[in-house]
C-alpha cells in the first residue's frame, strides 16, 4: 500500500517483496498465536494497571461515604471518555501506518509519520480539550446532572479535561511502540502511569484532605507521566522522531486523517453511546448512577485483556498486510477471535464468583449494588460480542476499510443501544437499562466479523490477481 497517499477503502495490495531496507519486521514470521498473546498480554498488563489506578480511585472516595461524589464521577466520566476516545482514535492511526511501513523495511517513513502523527495528536487533542471544557456544564446538564452532584462533577472535570493532550500524545506513542513490536515498552508506558495515579491518590485525596479534587489531580499527574515515558521509548528508544519538517507534516494530515477522523468518529460513539446509558439510567436515581459508574470502572478491569487485543492485533495485520503476507494476516485474525472468546470465559468466572466483594468494597447498596450484581453475574459473557467488534473495528482501520469500523460502531450505538435501552428502562428499571445496553451488542458483533473475513478475502484476491502472470 503506497503511503504517500490517504488509505482508501480498498487498498493497492502491498508490494512484494519490500522495496526498501530494513531489519527484518517482528511479526511476519514466528507462531502468531504467540505474537497475539505477548503484544496482548504485555498490553493487558498496562491497561489493567490503569484501569485498576481508576477502580482504586472510585474505591478511596467511596470512603469519604458520600454518595454524591461517586455519581458525579460517574457524570464525569462519561465526558472523559469522550476525550480519551479522541486519543484513542490518533493513536489508531499512529499505529495503522506505521506498522505497514514497517513491514515494508521503510525506516525513514516510519520516522516521518512517526513524528507527524504525535504533532497531530498534539494540536487536535488541544483544541478538542478546549472545546470539551468550555461545554462542560451544559453536557452535565444533559447527562441528567443536578444541584450538589452538578457542582461536584464540574470541579472534577475542571481539572481534568486540561490534561487531555498529554494523555493523547503518550497513548500515539504507544501506538508507535506497538507497530514496532516494543510491547514491553508501550506496557510500561501505562504502568507508569498507573503507578502515579495509584500512590498520588490516597496523599491528595486523605492526606492533604483535598477529595474529589484531589483524585482529579492524581489523573493530571499520571497523564503527564504516561507522555514523558511515551517519548522516551519513541525519541531516546527506538529513534523514530526525525525533526518537524513544516511542508511533510501538511502533507501527511490528509494521510493521517483519513485514518484518524474515522478512527476518532468510531471511538466516540462508545461514550455516546454509555452518556445515553447514563442519562436513562439517571432517571432512576443517584444511587443507580452510582452502581453504573462502579459497572463502568469493574468493566476494564475484567476485560483489560480485550482491550488489549484490539490494540495489539493492527500492528500484526498491518506488518503482515505490509509483506503482503495475506494467509497468515487471515490466521492472525481468527485466532485474536478464539483469544477474545477465552479471555470472555475467563473474566466472566471471576467476576460471578466476587460479584457480593465487588459490591461490598465500593460500599455499593440498594440499586447500585443490584446492578453490580447483575453485570457480574449474567451480562458479563455478553461482551464477547463487543470483543469480537473491537478486534474486527482494528482490522478495518488498519485495513483500509476505517469508514466501515466508524459506521459499525455508530449502528452499535445508536440502533443497537437506544431501543434496546429505552425499552429495558420502561420495563425493568436501571436493570432493565443495563440488560438492553448490553443485548444490543450482540447483532453488530457477529455482523463486524463477517464483514472483516469478507474485506481480507477480497485484499488477498486483489494481491493474487497483481502478482499473477498473464496468460497469452
Amino acid at each position: 500500500m503506497p503511503l504517500d497517499a490517504p488509505v482508501n477503502p480498498a487498498p493497492a495490495p502491498p508490494p512484494t517483496p519490500p522495496q526498501a531496507s530494513g531489519s527484518t519486521p517482528k511479526f511476519v514470521t514466528g507462531s502468531l498465536l504467540r505474537h497475539i498473546l505477548v503484544m496482548t498480554g504485555t498490553g493487558a498488563v498496562g491497561l489493567v494497571a490503569i484501569f485498576i489506578g481508576e477502580l482504586a480511585n472510585l474505591i478511596f472516595l467511596a470512603q469519604l461515604g458520600d454518595e454524591a461524589i461517586i455519581a458525579a464521577v460517574g457524570y464525569g466520566s462519561s465526558i472523559v471518555f469522550f476525550t480519551i476516545s479522541i486519543g484513542i482514535g490518533l493513536s489508531i492511526a499512529a499505529t495503522a501506518l506505521i506498522s505497514p511501513a514497517i513491514g515494508a523495511r521503510d525506516r525513514d517513513r516510519a520516522r516521518l509519520l512517526s513524528v507527524n502523527t504525535l504533532l497531530a495528536t498534539l494540536l487536535v487533542a488541544a483544541v478538542s480539550s478546549l472545546v470539551v471544557w468550555l461545554l462542560s456544564p451544559k453536557l452535565l446538564t444533559l447527562l441528567g446532572a443536578t444541584g450538589r452532584t452538578h457542582d461536584l462533577a464540574m470541579s472534577y472535570l475542571t481539572i481534568v479535561i486540561p490534561s487531555l493532550a498529554p494523555l493523547a500524545v503518550g497513548m500515539t506513542a504507544s501506538g508507535i511502540l506497538r507497530s514496532v513490536g516494543d510491547a514491553r515498552r508501550a506496557m510500561n508506558i501505562t504502568l507508569v502511569g498507573a503507578a502515579v495515579n495509584i500512590i498520588l491518590d490516597p496523599l491528595l485525596i486523605f492526606w492533604l484532605g483535598l477529595g474529589l479534587q484531589g483524585a482529579a489531580w492524581a489523573i493530571v499527574l499520571s497523564r503527564l507521566a504516561v507522555m514523558l515515558v511515551g517519548l522516551h521509548g519513541v525519541i531516546r528508544v527506538h529513534d523514530l522522531a526525525c525533526k518537524p519538517r513544516w511542508l511533510p507534516f501538511l502533507a501527511d494530515i490528509r494521510v493521517i486523517a483519513a485514518i484518524a477522523v474515522p478512527a476518532i468518529l468510531t471511538n466516540v460513539a462508545t461514550p455516546v453511546s454509555n452518556a445515553f446509558v447514563t442519562a436513562a439510567i439517571a432517571t432512576h436515581g443517584d444511587s443507580a448512577v452510582a452502581g453504573w459508574t462502579a459497572i463502568g470502572r469493574i468493566i476494564p478491569v475484567a476485560f483489560g485483556a480485550i482491550y488489549a487485543l484490539s490494540g495489539s492485533i493492527g500492528p500484526i495485520l498491518g506488518q503482515n498486510f505490509g509483506a503482503g503476507e495475506m494467509d497468515r494476516m487471515r490466521r492472525a485474525f481468527t485466532l485474536s477471535l478464539w483469544v477474545n472468546l477465552a479471555f470472555t470465559a475467563v473474566a466472566w468466572f471471576i467476576l460471578a464468583l466476587s460479584a457480593g466483594w465487588i459490591a461490598g468494597i465500593v460500599k455499593a447498596t440498594g440499586p447500585a449494588a443490584e446492578l453490580i450484581i447483575l453485570f457480574c453475574v449474567w451480562l458479563a459473557p455478553l461482551f464477547v460480542f463487543l470483543g469480537a467488534l473491537f478486534v474486527a473495528n482494528a482490522s478495518f482501520n488498519t485495513l483500509g476499510r476505517a469508514p466501515l469500523s466508524t459506521v459499525l460502531n455508530w449502528g452499535r450505538a445508536t440502533v443497537g443501544t437506544v431501543p434496546f435501552v429505552m425499552a429495558g428502562s420502561a420495563w425493568g428499571g436501571a436493570a432493565g437499562a443495563l440488560i438492553g445496553h448490553m443485548a444490543g451488542g450482540i447483532v453488530f458483533g457477529v455482523l463486524a466479523v463477517a464483514l472483516c473475513y469478507r474485506h481480507m478475502d477480497q485484499l488477498a484476491a486483489r494481491a493474487r490477481a497483481a502478482t499473477a502472470t498473464p496468460s497469452r
